[in-house]
């Protein structure tokens, strides 16, 4: 898989939403590609207006640092060599956890975000976004 879809993007945003029905908690799931242009956004009922942004910056950063979200939370906090980062580029880049790149053949082809509840619980449900992406690229090969 070099390429995400939109038909991608909605399985894998149908396994993070059954995640996030089985924790019992609104979530809007966000994916992107490689350049970080959305494809889809998907808001479950009741979920948090605010998350819509939220979810699609987290998978924007994780996209344009190719790395989880969640890595940059301990070096952002005050005194810390990346203090100040999600100041920059317009305010986009997201220091906690919820986003997380899909990786194909050693390069980040995209990104999921989530938000909508507790950090661990955003990271629960990207995870499990990923889990799908990985079973789809596991059958592509």
């Amino acid at each position: 898989m070099t390429k995400l879809t939109l038909d991608v993007a909605k399985k894998l945003i149908a396994g993070a939403e059954e995640e996030a029905n089985k924790i019992g908690v609104a979530m809007v799931i966000s994916v992107v590609d490689e350049g970080g242009n959305l494809i889809a956004t998907h808001r479950m009922d009741d979920a948090w207006l605010a998350s819509i942004d939220i979810a699609q910056n987290k998978a924007w950063t994780s996209v344009a640092l190719k790395m989880p979200s969640a890595n940059l939370a301990d070096a952002t906090v005050p005194a810390s060599e990346l203090y100040g980062l999600n100041t920059t580029n317009n305010g986009r880049l997201v220091v906690f956890g919820g986003g997380i790149p899909l990786i194909s053949e050693g390069k980040v082809i995209g990104a999921v975000g989530v938000s909508g509840s507790t950090v661990p619980h955003d990271v629960q449900v990207a995870e499990a976004a990923v889990n799908t992406f990985e079973q789809l690229h596991q059958y592509s090969k």
